[in-house]
């Protein structure tokens, strides 16, 4: 949600745009930066983007705006803007950042740009297109140093200075044998301290993090965090050296994985919808609301079955709304615990029986509680002693059943490789609040019927 600064932002720069105040306009524009322009650009219509957009004085600028807006803005904006610009803004921003950008165009217009780069930078992109999007090959920098092993601590100074002066991260210099294998890390403190003769492999250090080309960004975040380090370097199947993930590049996967998380577990798709159409949006959620609809389908059935009983104890109906609830609301707090810890490493897959056994230990106790609770509540307002006891038996199966669901399938989804983000949108509340129903009437019409 924008901040009231962006709000600000927004509406002055409508007002100016209405004036038609030129000047103004071009002031605000190369004064604000290109992150909070990002913001202000969905709000717009696309003439009004363009004509902004052409305002800006610096085009290293123009690349960060571009690299931040979402992806239907961007692709409004990219068709307005000559193919010939497009490359020039390119060609001044960092490898990753372009192959991200440029995997986001149609095919046709992603190979035109390619042809009309510089030969060698349009290489360096189309290497980084072959990997994944989301794999720690996809989002690497090809840029970094690596120094082979036998060089000096004065040798490796000279070639910093000589010919790595543009590189992106240059707080860790990486050493490589003969064959480009990575073989140590050393930190640019090290590098001054020692004694100028002294080669590099007398000095590195051989316990380096690094990763795949092919695993997943999220595990490599996982290891930037964990171990607090500012970049990870990234290797090939053979072992040699061919990039790095910068703690930047982290920083945007874990706001890209929360985001995704949150709409699963909300049952609204993976996809940011907020800026799209009407139209495309319900597309987006119809599907995730389907197991909501199929599992009231089933409830209905499921209270159809008892319908003698709730014809006949009529009273039995108030206390539907708080066993599903209170039942959906610990199911919910239990996946989104294990979900939680699985996304940021504190829990393994391996942890199942252990985390399921606590989270199913807790619904039992919080189930006796609130059971204690409405059953006083059901004995106070009925005073019939069988109605309450139904209600807190039900109550205890629910929330039992709602923990050892909610942190069960998350687990198991992990094993079978889905994401677990999933598990705790509609299909958890959905069949706790089949489980739910269905416990309820069942032991209420044992108890009232003896």
């Amino acid at each position: 949600m924008p901040s009231k600064r962006h709000k600000v932002l927004t509406e002055s720069i409508k007002r100016l745009l209405r004036r038609n105040a030129g000047n103004h306009l071009r002031k605000i524009v190369n004064k604000t930066h290109a992150a909070d322009l990002s913001i202000v650009f969905p709000s717009l219509p696309i003439s009004n983007q363009l004509r902004l957009f052409d305002m800006i004085g610096s085009i290293e600028k123009k690349g960060v705006l571009v690299s931040e807006l979402d992806e239907d803005t961007f692709h409004d904006l990219i068709e307005g803007i000559p193919i010939e610009e497009i490359v020039d803004i390119l060609d001044t921003m960092a490898p990753d950042d372009v192959a991200d950008l440029i995997g986001r165009l149609p095919e046709e217009k992603a190979t035109s740009i390619l042809e009309k780069m510089k030969k060698e930078g349009s290489e360096q992109i189309e290497g980084l297109l072959r990997y994944g999007d989301d794999t720690a090959g996809g989002i690497m920098v090809p840029d970094f140093i690596a120094l082979k092993e036998d060089l000096t601590a004065k040798q490796a100074i000279e070639s910093l200075q000589k010919e790595h002066q543009d590189v992106e991260m240059p707080f860790y210099i990486y050493v490589v044998n003969e064959y480009g294998n990575l073989v140590g890390v050393i930190s640019l403190r090290q590098l001054v301290v020692v004694p100028p003769e002294t080669q590099l492999r007398e000095f590195m250090s051989i316990d380096v993090f690094s990763v795949t080309t092919d695993m997943d960004q999220e595990e490599v975040a996982k290891i930037v965090a964990r171990y607090d380090i500012l970049a990870v370097p990234v290797v090939d199947s053979m072992g040699k050296l061919v990039g790095i993930v910068t703690v930047d590049d982290v920083i945007d996967i874990f706001r890209e994985e929360a985001t995704e998380d949150f709409l699963k577990m909300a049952g609204a798709g993976g996809e940011f919808v907020e800026t799209k159409s009407v139209m495309k949006s319900t597309r987006i959620r119809l599907p995730w609301l389907f197991a909501s609809c199929l599992g009231g389908i089933i409830a209905f059935f499921i209270i159809g079955h008892f319908e003698e009983s709730l014809h006949e104890y009529t009273y039995l109906a108030a206390f539907i709304p708080v066993i599903m609830g209170m039942g959906g609301n610990i199911g919910t707090q239990s996946s989104t615990i294990v979900v939680r810890g699985l996304a940021t490493g504190f829990l393994d897959v391996r942890d199942t029986w252990a985390v399921v056994g606590k989270e199913l230990a807790v619904g039992l106790i919080l189930g006796v509680t609130y059971a204690v609770l409405i059953g006083l509540v059901a004995q106070f307002r009925f005073s019939l002693w069988a109605l309450a006891v139904s209600v807190g038996l039900a109550l205890i199966c629910s929330m039992s059943v709602a923990a050892l669901v909610g942190s069960l399938v998350p687990m198991l989804f992990v094993r079978i490789n889905i994401d677990p983000a999933v598990a705790t949108g509609p299909f958890v509340t959905t069949a706790i609040d089949i489980i739910s129903v269905f416990c309820y009437f069942q032991i209420a019409t044992i108890l009232l019927g003896l």
